[in-house]
């Protein structure tokens, strides 16, 4: 015999008295179709089959998703018009290429991935949200740099840090550049100072001098790198000229030491000497120890001193430079300075007078 029990009233199921007494229990505690017994006069279908189905829908829907070629192609038809569609949805194609764009970067495929962030950059600048445009530009000069384009790692960089100049926010907008530099310094030094000099000037701008400092050591260290000393020194100069301006005055000495430094090391004593004259027009380099430091190391070059000159090169003074400084420090003389005695020699005598008979 069956028992007749009203589980809802919207669905009833039939169970045994007694060999369905479990399952009974199961259902009269939770509510749900027995697995075994079919489908319900109602219509509806057992658990197992529901799921079966649900699960199947959800796979289906989870992989097309996920499938970042399919998310581009469906964003690039959202991006065009046509007959059946007269606006753009740049709201949801941008969202798209930003997922397809993570995709691709998880697949470390990093072409599409580049490709899918520009795309998602233009999207959010339609949307008028240039800091998010920006993000997306960065994103894809990092794949730019995996991939070993240096070109595209400057551009993208640099229109990162102009999205930024229009949410008015010059500290971004450095940043950024700076983050090109270094990702450029070793595939394409000579830009990488460029983008330091730009990344300064914008600071400088903002009236953020001192937030520039580390930017003008890194374009030296650069140039010194390149075996550009001349380039090197003059970006010093700028850094102790922007220190003045904040009245940051022991970095600024520290920059005029350093500058002297270089031309000695590029064997460049009459550059060097120029310089340190001129540094001495500022009084606070005058009598600062960096100033008396420099002093004392011209003289020991001009008395062609070797062990003078290695003394002074390894006091206390020139080890509180940078340490790219203190390493092109270390190595001086680099040429040999016995000429400079001479030539100093030379400087200091008298001219002879022929008409002077005493």
């Amino acid at each position: 015999m069956r028992q007749h029990c009203i589980i809802d009233l919207r669905c009833t199921v039939f169970l045994q008295d007694v060999e369905l007494l479990p399952q009974r229990n199961q259902v009269l505690r939770g509510g749900v179709h027995n697995n075994n017994l079919g489908p319900c006069k109602c219509g509806t279908k057992p658990d197992s089959q529901i799921d079966r189905k649900i699960k199947k829908g959800t796979h289906s829907t989870s992989a097309m998703g996920s499938d970042p070629e399919k998310l581009i192609s469906k964003a690039d038809k959202l991006t065009k018009l046509s007959f059946t569609r007269w606006s753009i949805d740049w709201k949801s194609a941008t969202g798209l290429y930003e997922q397809a764009a993570n995709g691709f970067r998880i697949a470390k495929s990093y072409e599409k991935a580049k490709e899918a962030f520009e795309k998602a950059s233009k999207g959010q600048e339609m949307l008028s949200s240039p800091w998010d445009a920006a993000k997306h530009m960065e994103s894809a000069a990092t794949m730019a740099k995996e991939l070993g384009n240096w070109k595209e790692v400057a551009d993208f960089y640099r229109r990162a840090s102009e999205l930024y100049n229009e949410c008015g926010r010059a500290q971004p907008a450095s940043d950024a550049l700076a983050k090109g530099a270094r990702a450029l310094e070793d595939g394409a030094p000579d830009e990488a100072v460029q983008l330091y000099t730009e990344a300064c000037a914008i600071l400088e701008e903002d009236g953020k001098e001192q937030m520039a400092f580390d930017l003008y050591r890194d374009a030296a260290r650069v140039y010194l790198k390149l075996e550009k000393y001349e380039d090197a020194a003059s970006i010093l100069i700028s850094l102790a000229l922007a220190a003045d301006k904040c009245n940051a005055t022991h970095s600024q000495c520290k920059a005029y030491l350093s500058a002297i430094v270089v031309y000695l090391y590029a064997h460049d004593f009459k550059q060097a000497e120029k310089c340190y004259n001129d540094c001495c027009q500022v009084e606070v380099f005058l009598n600062s120890d960096q100033g008396r430091c420099a002093g004392k190391l011209l003289s020991a070059y001009a008395e062609g001193d070797v062990e003078d000159i290695k003394r002074v090169a390894q006091s206390s003074t020139v080890s509180n430079l940078d340490h790219a400084i203190i390493k092109i420090a270390r190595k001086l003389p680099t040429a040999d300075v016995s000429s400079f005695k001479n030539e100093a020699m030379k400087d200091n005598e008298e001219p002879l007078d022929e008409d002077d008979l005493t």
